[in-house]
């Protein structure tokens, strides 16, 4: 079985592959505190309440527990699976992203259709020192995006593809 390939015209199609490079394992503490925090939005309010309001105890801690057992399983483990299935890769002719366990997504971005190329840096992700690459087309879809990068990777990427970008004769509409 062939891998389905995507049309670039004018020129000779691009192949549609598995990226080769992960995400920097510091991804995984990342997710995990974002899902930590998520969780905990919920949660505290939930039990402070919980114990301020007697009559509402019940009401109010079986919520908090139930979302406090969800949140940490899906802490502990949907990190490290986003990890296993999260790949990039940056070629000559084009950005490819491959993210996603149970819903995948495939996208090929080629340097001839990059508009803009731009790092970002949250909060979070400057306390793992990662940085997200976010490589803009003309597409309907919108940008593509590489989560979870050293951040000094993520600048020397958006410095190669800036030059690339460049060189590249086509107009990127």
């Amino acid at each position: 079985m062939t891998a389905p390939t995507v049309d670039e015209s004018p020129g000779p199609a691009l192949r549609l592959r598995p990226p080769r490079h992960a995400v920097d394992p510091r991804a995984v503490g990342w997710w995990s505190l974002q899902l930590w925090l998520l969780t905990a939005v919920p949660v505290v309010p939930l039990g402070v309440l919980g114990l301020l309001i007697a009559p509402a105890r019940p009401w109010l801690l079986l919520p908090a527990v139930v979302l406090a057992a969800v949140g940490a399983l899906a802490a502990l483990t949907l990190p490290r699976l986003w990890f296993r299935h999260h790949r990039w890769e940056v070629t000559d002719e084009a950005v490819y992203t491959r993210t996603g366990w149970f819903f995948q997504e495939w996208r090929v971005a080629p340097l001839s259709r990059v508009q803009t190329v731009d790092t970002g840096r949250g909060p979070l992700e400057q306390r793992f020192g990662l940085a997200t690459l976010t490589v803009t087309t003309a597409s309907a879809k919108g940008a593509v995006k590489v989560e979870g990068l050293d951040a000094e990777t993520a600048a020397a990427l958006a410095a190669d593809l800036t030059v690339a970008t460049q060189a590249t004769p086509e107009d990127a509409t």
